[in-house]
């Protein structure tokens, strides 16, 4: 019986994707391993491997489709010499995947990545025989609350039971009943499963009748980021510290390193050092080196810095692990690799998932100050601004000219409370102020 071959979630919000180009064709054999399509994903283009061989009976969806949701069958796979004219010719959600498509969404998903990605095919049963489906994530939490899945309504696609649902239900909870009745009309939820906020597409377009414009198709990368962001500014309760700092020690000393490190074609930034000062404040400050997991808080021990680099139609925010440990000259290396991959979107689900803390840095705009949003599960995220000559005043009292750079730290106040987020904030700000110290 031929096997399903199903769009994998390439990465962690992926919920759907463009099937861009076919690796294959029809009658192709192929083995784990090979190569069978060009997905783009909410982030970059990538290439989706095969976890099974056989033989490639029918391509279901064709090369440019849009809008392709995860877990929708796209290709038919089986053995030599079955016959596949009995599969339909459209694709079509599955309800639930094969083992072959599971694996494959599994090994695409990185570790702590979205509920879009597969479940195990092992699926329990109501009392009714109908199967019941739910994250791999959803059946540990209801197995720890002692929940049966059985009682519980699934919120995600084609009714599966995701890790809200679970984290929602209490002990011995009724299934909701059908669909409510007409006098309750739903409202439709946006991709990333945020609720609108707004007007309509419908009532913003009536407002402009008779205005000339044009309308701009969102594509999977902003749809993503207007969600998550529209999300973190609804659930996270941030709050802002603000430092002002002088920056005139680090140019100097920046000018004589970059000197010493011109034969090696090394030229270090002021965010090279803003990363390092940020990734050793977190080792001075460890509890603020924590990300909010939902019922609980994940301390981590090294410092993984994010650093949000814009790119066309939105943004990476590409993680230099183990920063702490690294050289300035190391830590520029990686981040112009990882901000020019980001730029031609090759960059792997793992190069920008993860980290506690981020970096916004708009200096180079010519912005002087700004509050950034922080990209959860992060409990922390550095707003930097440009460098400018202002007049301060010295320990001595007397009135001097320097460069500063307003900072503005946005924490999240589940993980860092005031004190502890000054003391980072802190920190960073004596490293880039002895930026000598930074090397010891």
């Amino acid at each position: 019986m031929p096997t399903e071959i199903l769009m994998p979630a390439l990465s962690p919000t992926m919920e759907e994707g463009t099937l861009a180009k076919w690796l294959v064709k029809e009658g192709d054999t192929v083995s784990s391993g090979d190569l069978l399509a060009e997905i783009e994903t909410d982030k970059a283009t990538m290439e989706f491997e095969a976890v099974d061989e056989g033989v490639i009976g029918k391509l279901l969806v064709a090369e440019g489709t849009e809008n392709v949701k995860v877990n929708t069958a796209i290709a038919l796979i089986g053995e030599e010499g079955e016959d596949f004219s009995a599969a339909p010719s459209a694709a079509a959600p599955a309800a639930e995947p094969s083992a072959p498509a599971a694996d494959a969404a599994a090994e695409a998903a990185p570790a702590g990545g979205s509920e879009a990605a597969a479940s195990a095919p092992a699926a329990p049963k109501g009392g009714d025989g109908n199967r019941i489906f739910a994250s791999p994530l959803a059946r540990r939490i209801a197995k720890d609350k002692g929940l049966d899945l059985s009682q519980i309504k699934g919120s995600g696609p084609h009714g599966r039971i995701i890790k809200a649902d679970v984290e929602n239900a209490q002990p011995g909870a009724a299934k909701a009943d059908a669909p409510a009745s007409a006098e309750a009309p739903k409202a439709a939820a946006p991709a990333g499963g945020a609720m609108p906020t707004g007007p309509s597409a419908e009532q913003v377009l009536k407002m402009y009748e008779g205005r000339e414009f044009e309308e701009v198709k969102l594509n999977g990368m902003r749809k993503t980021v207007a969600a998550r962001l529209t999300e973190a500014k609804q659930t996270i309760p941030h709050f802002y510290l603000r430092r002002d700092i002088q920056l005139d020690a680090l140019l100097k000393f920046r000018s004589q390193l970059n000197k010493q490190l011109e034969p090696r074609g090394v030229k270090l930034s002021v965010n090279d050092f803003v990363i390092k000062a940020c990734a050793l404040a977190l080792q001075a400050v460890p509890d603020a080196n924590a990300v909010w997991a939902g019922d609980r808080m994940i301390k981590l021990k090294p410092s993984d810095v994010a650093v949000a680099v814009a790119v066309e139609g939105g943004l990476f925010t590409p993680v230099l692990k183990d920063s702490d440990t690294k050289s300035l000259s190391a830590l520029s290396a990686e981040m112009k690799d990882l901000a020019g991959r980001a730029r031609d979107g090759k960059l792997a689900p793992h190069e920008y998932v993860g980290g506690s803390f981020a970096i916004s840095n708009l200096g180079m705009f010519g912005i002087e100050n700004f509050d950034a949003v922080i990209n959860p599960p992060h409990g922390a995220i550095l707003a930097v601004g440009a460098g400018v000559k202002k007049p301060v005043v010295g320990e001595d009292g007397e009135l001097a000219v320097a460069t500063v750079m307003s900072t503005t730290l946005s924490v999240d106040h589940r993980v860092i409370d005031g004190a502890l987020g000054a003391q980072l904030l802190q920190a960073i700000k004596e490293n880039l102020e002895n930026p000598m110290v930074m090397l010891a």
